[in-house]
């Protein structure tokens, strides 16, 4: 079955990794977990995680929207079929249909058509709402554009992203996934640099501190680390993955009972969220 991680999941899905991680812990998908204890969506996951947005953004209760997404997953094939797969939520009522039907759409009423190729797990998503979309900002142009040349041109993703931050210095999206493009290609100091930028501009946001914790901790920098997970901690004592990277380290550290309680709280907090 195939699974995706975060940054495919910004890029098939166009949302922010601050709405991945908020639909997360509101309990609508729970991921998978893979090395270093990250995030794997399945495909099911995706296509709940692009419902559950769009009834958010029609201010479905929440509870409602945990309901619909419950009989929404019962009613999905594992994997994408080879007939496709279109999602229609109108309120808080999700009807799901298979085949290539185009989308459509009338008043208050929304059609998400997922398409791919099931052989090697590519998706895209269509969108179409009621009401026109407003045009999108120079800094939204760039963010996007930068999410879908990440994975083919990642250095004409790194030059989108800087495009987006020039035009919206407090698009703290943009610099977190450019700190983790830097990362993933191996510039530790260029990542360090605009995660430290970014603190600066846009304060210290807990995704952001984790990321920089993450970081550190591949440098070597095993105490800068720590002081990072703690402060991302501060911000949001409800990153399962950081406690577990603080309790790996207190470890490290012959902190014993430090430890065990991020590995307790890591526990407690996984645990908690709904399969």
């Amino acid at each position: 079955m195939p699974r995706y991680g975060v940054r495919e999941v910004e890029k098939l899905l166009r949302l922010r990794r601050s709405t991945i991680r908020a639909l997360i812990a509101a309990g609508f998908v729970s991921p998978a977990r893979g090395p270093r204890n990250a995030w794997l969506f399945s495909f099911q996951d995706l296509v709940v995680l692009r419902t559950a947005q769009t009834l958010t953004e029609a201010q479905v209760p929440p509870k409602r929207i945990l309901r619909s997404m419950e009989a929404l997953r019962r009613s999905l094939p594992e994997e994408m079929p080879l007939s496709g797969l279109s999602v229609c939520a109108v309120a808080d009522r999700v009807v799901v249909r298979e085949g290539r039907s185009h989308w459509q759409a009338d008043s208050g009423q929304y059609l998400l058509a997922f398409e791919g190729d099931p052989a090697d797990g590519s998706l895209s998503v269509i969108e179409r709402k009621a009401a026109a979309a407003k045009p999108p900002t120079n800094a939204q142009h760039w963010f996007e554009q930068a999410l879908a040349l990440e994975r083919d041109e990642p250095e004409s993703a790194r030059r989108a992203y800087e495009r987006a931050i020039a035009e919206a210095p407090n698009l703290l999206d943009a610099r977190i996934n450019l700190g983790l493009l830097l990362h993933e290609v191996g510039c530790l100091t260029e990542a360090e640099s605009v995660y430290r930028d970014a603190i600066a501009a846009c304060g210290g946001d807990p995704t952001l501190m984790y990321n920089l914790g993450v970081l550190l901790d591949d440098m070597d920098r095993k105490h800068e680390a720590m002081d990072a997970y703690e402060a991302a901690l501060r911000g949001d004592p409800g990153l399962a993955d950081c406690h577990y990277n603080l309790a790996l380290l207190c470890e490290q550290f012959r902190k014993p009972r430090e430890a065990i309680r991020h590995m307790a709280q890591y526990r407690r907090l996984v645990e908690a969220k709904p399969g």
